[in-house]
């Protein structure tokens, strides 16, 4: 059983959409989860639908937003403080000795971020890899296992198959109930499948066809 868990993802909603189930499994299990969010996706284009945000107000509402996310999956978070959009013009190194000082402190038995260059957004892939090398430079007796989540359209076909598949059908109800608490963001990211009048039981059913199998990849580390 796991000691303590951490999933690194640099935007509020990324943990919901991501990994929702999967914490909610290790929850169930008594399994501690911290959540460290590295920014408050404030450049994000979506401003609620009908609008409730500007530029000014967006980043308030998505930490409230974000809070609201984590107290449904009943798991910690800490704000790493960096700007959204920005991830991947920071020095990599001092972002992992940043991801590090919670890492040493927290001393978790399992990671879960991003995986570098499979993640679409410039974001994910410069967040996920400041996570692995910050787990990367903690002492090998105390390195958590590294779970890197790839979300590409080919991942599949480049990375193979994944080593970690998740079937979180049964975690399906706090999941969404998870992702939406993100109610500036979630119109627009589930427009595909949201339809005027859309009973709630219609929309689980098809948000799991898209989101009810979470999938990772353990990193190896060269020693």
């Amino acid at each position: 059983m796991e000691k303590h868990v951490v999933v690194i993802y640099p935007h509020p909603d990324d943990e919901s959409f991501g990994a929702a189930g999967s914490v909610t499994q290790f929850r169930n299990k008594g399994i501690p989860v911290t959540y460290l969010c590295g920014t408050l996706g404030e450049m994000g284009r979506n401003m609620g639908n009908p609008t409730i945000a500007n530029r000014e107000t967006l980043p308030k509402i998505r930490k409230q937003e974000l809070l609201a996310a984590c107290n449904v999956l009943d798991m910690e978070v800490e704000m790493l403080g960096y700007h959204d959009k920005t991830l991947e013009f920071e020095d990599r190194n001092t972002v992992a000795l940043h991801i590090k000082e919670y890492l040493d402190k927290i001393e978790p038995s399992l990671v879960i971020t991003f995986y570098p260059d499979y993640a679409v957004h410039p974001d994910h892939n410069a967040l996920g890899a400041a996570a692995i090398e910050a787990v990367g430079m903690m002492d090998i007796e105390k390195r958590p296992v590294l779970w890197a989540q790839a979300i590409t359209h080919d991942f599949h076909e480049v990375l193979g198959k994944p080593d970690i598949i998740n079937d979180v059908s049964a975690e399906m109800d706090k999941k969404l109930e998870a992702i939406l608490c993100h109610k500036s963001q979630v119109q627009g990211l589930l427009s595909q499948f949201m339809q005027p009048g859309m009973e709630q039981d219609v929309l689980k059913q098809e948000v799991a066809k898209r989101f009810s199998l979470e999938q990772f990849y353990i990193w190896k580390f060269d020693e």
